[in-house]
C-alpha cells in the first residue's frame, strides 16, 4: 500500500487494460450500428456497410496497438526501476590499483 502512496507502484497499466476493453466495445458497437444503417439504407448505403466492416475489423486492432504502446512506457519504467534497485544493492568492486 505504501508503494501506491509514494507512486512507486503504477496503477495506470490496470486502467489501460480497462480502457482497452471499453475501446473494443465502442468499436464493435459503432461498427455494427454503421453496418446496419448502411444495410437498411434505401439509397447509397454501400459506403456505410464498408465503413462498418472496417471499424469492426481494424478498430479493435488499432485500440490494442495504442494501449500496448502506452503499457510499454510503464514497463520500461518498471525495468529501469529494477535496474536502479539492483545497482544500489550490488556492492561496488573496485579494481586493484597498479
Amino acid at each position: 500500500m505504501n508503494d501506491f502512496l509514494v507512486f512507486r507502484k503504477m496503477i495506470t497499466p490496470m486502467v489501460i487494460q480497462i480502457l482497452f476493453w471499453i475501446g473494443v466495445g465502442i468499436c464493435v458497437i459503432w461498427g455494427l450500428i454503421t453496418l446496419v444503417n448502411g444495410a437498411t439504407s434505401s439509397y447509397g448505403g454501400g459506403g456505410q456497410v464498408l465503413l462498418g466492416l472496417v471499424v469492426l475489423l481494424i478498430g479493435p486492432l488499432l485500440v490494442r496497438i495504442y494501449c500496448e504502446l502506452l503499457i510499454l512506457l510503464f514497463r520500461m519504467n518498471e525495468t529501469l526501476t529494477d535496474i536502479s534497485n539492483s545497482v544500489r544493492q550490488k556492492p561496488h568492486i573496485s579494481s586493484p590499483s597498479q
